[in-house]
């Protein structure tokens, strides 16, 4: 029993079902879940092992760490991790056979510095821009990186096994620009194997992609978000249509019911005042447990059969709920946040357009002391 007034609940039999759903969409490519960010909030290495379970062939990170958790959980699939910066202690990831992203001329130095280091042969994978804009060099300076890493090649000291870029707008309802990122991409895959390179993996498509856009998923697709069963592109499709289950339900305990007047001002700066004589409800968890304080007055909660509002500003532990007129609640009563939306409770998609943003800040910035619970492991 937790002392904790909310609760995590992560469906792992969901997580599987997702992983099923996204390899049965390509089948012609091996499946790398995504897992970085705590596997988006729901805990990395119960999801990792549900999605190895289900037949992920690949683990993905962003951070160095994760992977050496991931390894030392016992994970034997291959692993990519693809953001560190210099001075990170590569020599670990090698030592571990963790793939590592080469996006720039200092990162393939301190790789090969790496593998000096422990006498491995390096596993990369180049990064190229083909329109993200963010990691991985734009295609003219990324034929460079590949003639320095043709080299390190054929000294032995990595293996170029991958070439990889990432879709910048996948998720939208004009995607012109997806034909634009593969074209990019399927000369720098060019570049690489006229130069002698013998690429294993050519990966492109993100969640989006994936669902949407078939002719992304080459060797390897990376879902993230449509792991954990969210809805990577809300604007293209509703969220049946992907056929994806979420995992994550968040609950909170009632802690305070109480009767107040109309007019009377409700958390800091008395940003909202009860239009009539209702029934206030106080549950523990806010901004430090990731409740956005953007979501005061508009973040959508259930307690019982009703759907209630946030009433005035999210504090940072506390929360407060007009829980409306007669509201015939008790202390104790469960309050959830979101969860699939099946006993119609808010979803994730649900707060996101209420605090106006994406539904996987919802689910990644839930707070770590908030206990987790496990179902169907």
């Amino acid at each position: 029993m937790s002392n904790f007034p909310a609760r995590i609940l992560v469906d792992l039999a969901a997580v599987r079902a997702n992983v099923h759903r996204l390899r049965r969409g390509a089948p012609g490519a091996e499946v790398m879940a995504v897992v970085k960010a705590d596997a988006y909030g729901h805990g990395l290495l119960p999801v990792a092992r549900a999605a190895v379970q289900a037949g992920a062939g690949w683990l993905g990170v962003a951070q160095l760490n994760e992977a050496l958790r991931l390894r030392a959980d016992g994970h034997t699939v291959p692993i990519l991790a693809w953001l560190y910066g210099p001075g990170a202690a590569l020599d670990q990831a090698l030592q571990a056979d963790i793939d590592l992203s080469v996006g720039a001329h200092w990162a393939l130095a301190e790789v090969l510095a790496a593998a000096r280091q422990t006498g491995r042969t390096a596993r990369v994978h180049l990064k190229v821009d083909t329109g993200m804009g963010r990691s991985g060099l734009p295609l003219p300076a990324w034929q460079d990186l590949l003639t320095e890493a043709l080299r390190a090649q054929a000294s032995g000291a990595i293996n170029i096994v991958g070439v990889w870029s990432h879709l910048a707008r996948a998720d939208e309802l004009d995607r012109s620009s997806v034909q634009d990122q593969i074209e990019l991409f399927d000369e720098a895959v060019r570049h690489a194997e006229a130069g002698g390179a013998d690429i294993e993996l050519r990966h492109l498509a993100n969640s989006a992609g994936m669902l949407l856009e078939p002719q992304t998923h080459y060797d390897l697709v990376r879902p993230g978000l449509a792991v954990y069963g969210l809805n990577p592109a809300p604007e293209v499709r509703d969220d049946p249509a992907f056929d994806l289950v979420p995992a994550m339900r968040v609950e909170a305990d009632v802690l305070l019911v109480k009767d107040v007047p109309a007019g009377y001002g409700v958390s800091y700066a008395h940003t909202y005042t009860t239009p009539s004589q209702t029934v206030l409800g106080v549950i523990g968890m806010g901004y430090a447990d990731g409740v956005p304080r953007h979501a005061s007055n508009t973040g959508p909660v259930q307690v019982g059969r009703r759907r209630v509002q946030i009433a005035g500003r999210v504090c940072m532990d506390q929360t407060v709920l007009d829980l409306g007129p007669g509201a015939d609640l008790t202390e104790g009563q469960i309050a959830v946040l979101f969860g699939s939306g099946a006993g119609g409770e808010p979803t994730a998609q649900d707060w996101a357009d209420a605090v106006g943003t994406i539904n996987y800040e919802i689910v990644a910035r839930i707070g770590p002391r908030i206990p987790k619970t496990y179902l169907n492991e």
